[in-house]
């Protein structure tokens, strides 16, 4: 017999006649039911939620393939992007300064005016100056430059040294930019340069001495006075300490 059949069975009790009605066994029996029922609820409670998380694992654990898997996209990786007005230089390219360029592979600028021979050979070419067009950014009046360079038996010409003014006018009055030996050069290079006006003698002083140089006009502009040092009196690289230059008359410029 159930608990619930105990509890009517002694309900019914009363209603026969001369029954006696058992108040403390309706109470026990009642409290009994009653637990039973908060412990049956518990359980069924309990049953719910494991079944919820079972359900959850299935999901979270579906093997590849399940169209409920979710794969999450692999990292992405983003390269930085270069600050504002910044062009990226390509590796490998060599750097170079506005005012000078030694060793170029490229084929040389063509000369402006006549190629000037400076009368010093290395094996059987003949060291060289001459005048090329530049372009320096921003500097209109910076037009042209100075080379140094060498020319072969049969007329090729070699890039050694180029100097440029990198600001102000190409055709100023007074000294403009001065080349010298940057070591880069498979024959040394003579300390040169140009100056515009009307000069006769230039000299350059090292170490207390005075060395002078020679001379050559530049044939699209004579007020273009080109000149180097010959390295028997000033050795290839040797900073000067000063330079001047004198008129006919021997006054300073």
């Amino acid at each position: 017999m159930s608990e619930l059949d105990r509890l009517r069975h002694a309900m019914r009790v009363t209603e026969r006649p001369g029954a006696t009605l058992d108040l403390a066994a309706v109470m026990r029996d009642g409290r009994r039911l009653r637990t039973r029922r908060r412990v049956a609820g518990a359980g069924a409670a309990t049953l719910a939620t494991g079944l919820v998380a079972a359900v959850v694992a299935v999901v979270a654990g579906a093997l590849p393939g399940d169209p409920r898997t979710i794969e999450r996209p692999p990292p992405v990786a983003v390269a930085p992007m270069p600050p504002a007005g910044v062009t990226p230089t390509p590796l490998g390219t060599p750097g170079r300064t506005p005012a000078t360029t030694a060793g170029r592979t490229e084929p040389p600028p063509s000369p402006l005016g006549q190629v000037i021979d400076s009368g010093i050979r290395h094996g059987t070419d003949q060291r060289v100056y001459y005048v090329v067009q530049v372009s320096v950014p921003g500097q209109p009046r910076v037009k042209i430059g100075l080379v140094a360079g060498r020319r072969a038996p049969h007329g090729t010409l070699t890039t050694d040294l180029l100097v440029n003014d990198v600001e102000g006018s190409d055709r100023s009055p007074g000294f403009h930019q001065i080349g010298y030996d940057s070591g880069g050069s498979p024959a040394p290079v003579p300390t040169f340069g140009y100056f515009v006006g009307p000069a006769q003698r230039i000299i350059g002083t090292v170490n207390g001495r005075q060395v002078a140089a020679r001379l050559a006009r530049w044939s699209a502009d004579k007020q273009v006075v080109i000149f180097w040092f010959d390295p028997a009196d000033l050795a290839p690289g040797d900073r000067l300490d000063g330079i001047v230059a004198r008129d006919g008359s021997n006054r300073r410029l």
